[in-house]
């Protein structure tokens, strides 16, 4: 199918060529879509009595955001957890009693793998009602072979069934269980020598992530864990540096990983060296505000290193509930001082990168998957401004079809 978008006011989107943003407002703007793929942009198209018209209603146009960080599968919730923590318990103060992702385990083991999807349907949809077009979902809230599984398999329910994208991730090295907590390399044991290899032979996963912090996996345990995944043909993502500097970013780069993410507390020269070995920077202020946290990543100590930065939800049951990428913005130029421009190429060029997609998706161009968002707005500020007017948006436009 053919279909062309008409009416365009403006198209934004960041220049991977220049390292810039693009704004193109020339008049009688239009972009011809085949299939999922822009194949031009330009002024007044062919017309063709088949296409598909797209009234833009001379509205602004961006790429769909991608959200490279998220944690959606899961059973229940932990609003209980809420009052706890408004009444001055810490996210380690919930964990030590049980709390947490220790939680969560114990919910996601109690259900079963329908329950889990009818469960995480809606909270799927709701990505693309906010104008995220492709996620990264994480396992970890089974730690045992047969429910990290489950979990991976309902990933692909979800992506079967949905019109999201979702990029799945293993992490199975998310906690140690309960029932591991006094052999705990008997746990890593179990990641390296049944999970990843089970994972990458039904081919459920892209990635594989780590836990990498004082407390949960050492630097020893997170390199054995991503190696053997990278054995296995799984890319090396980690968890890192979110409580202290546990050495994590400095593991990122000397495995070349495609990203670290949070990084509250990575030193200097580990993102220096994280930036020398293209690892993506994934930043995650909605954690941070959602915790009630006061200190947040300083995206300049990254830019200053040389390094790339992504921003992501981290959308998850018990520290970020946020699913929305404009609110992700306004969190990361107001308190991460970043940039405007850098917040737009952080939630959708980057984020691609960090996902391995960039060759296909985070950008408006000839070439590139047609995921498309029509804002009724006419400045790019007005994004993260006015972060929780769902009423912006014309069109969420998935795959070259227009999304209800």
């Amino acid at each position: 199918m053919i279909s062309k978008i008409i009416n365009i006011g403006k198209i934004v989107t960041w220049d991977n060529v220049l390292d810039d943003l693009s704004v193109c407002n020339q008049s009688n703007l239009e972009i011809m879509i085949q299939d999922n793929e822009i194949i031009e942009i330009g002024e007044n198209l062919e017309n063709n009595k088949d296409q598909n018209i797209i009234d833009a209603e001379n509205g602004l146009i961006t790429p769909g955001f991608v959200d490279c960080h998220t944690h959606p599968i899961f059973f229940g919730d932990r609003s209980h957890e809420f009052k706890l923590r408004s009444e001055g318990k810490t996210y380690q103060d919930i964990a030590k009693t049980g709390g947490g992702i220790k939680y969560s385990i114990k919910r996601l083991r109690e259900a079963t793998k329908e329950q889990i999807f009818e469960e995480a349907l809606p909270r799927i949809k709701s990505f693309l009602k906010k104008g995220t077009t492709t996620i990264e979902a994480k396992s970890g809230y089974g730690l045992t072979l047969n429910d990290e599984i489950k979990s991976l398999e309902v990933i692909k329910m979800l992506n079967d069934n949905s019109n999201l994208d979702i990029i799945p991730t293993f992490m199975g090295a998310h906690d140690f269980p309960m029932e591991y907590h006094e052999n705990k390399n008997a746990y890593v044991d179990l990641i390296c020598n049944e999970m990843i290899p089970r994972v990458a032979e039904y081919k459920l996963a892209k990635f594989c992530d780590v836990f990498c912090e004082i407390g949960y996996f050492s630097v020893k345990q997170s390199e054995r864990i991503l190696k053997t995944g990278m054995d296995y043909g799984l890319l090396p993502r980690l968890h890192a540096d979110e409580f202290a500097d546990s050495g994590a970013a400095q593991l990122a780069a000397d495995i070349r990983a495609c990203s670290a993410d949070h990084l509250m507390h990575s030193n200097k020269d580990a993102l220096k060296a994280m930036a020398d070995n293209n690892v993506v920077s994934v930043i995650l202020p909605g954690t941070t505000f959602f915790l009630g946290k006061k200190e947040y990543v300083n995206a300049e100590n990254i830019i200053n290193s040389g390094g790339e930065i992504a921003i992501a939800s981290d959308y998850n049951p018990g520290s970020c509930t946020i699913q929305s990428m404009p609110m992700i913005m306004f969190l990361s130029n107001l308190y991460c001082k970043l940039p405007l421009e850098q917040g737009f190429k952080a939630s959708t060029y980057n984020p691609a990168k960090a996902l391995k997609l960039d060759q296909n998706i985070g950008l408006v161009k000839k070439g590139y998957i047609a995921d498309l968002l029509i804002w009724n707005i006419k400045e790019l500020s007005e994004i993260p401004y006015m972060f929780n007017n769902e009423d912006r948006f014309v069109k969420v436009i998935k795959n070259g079809n227009v999304i209800n």
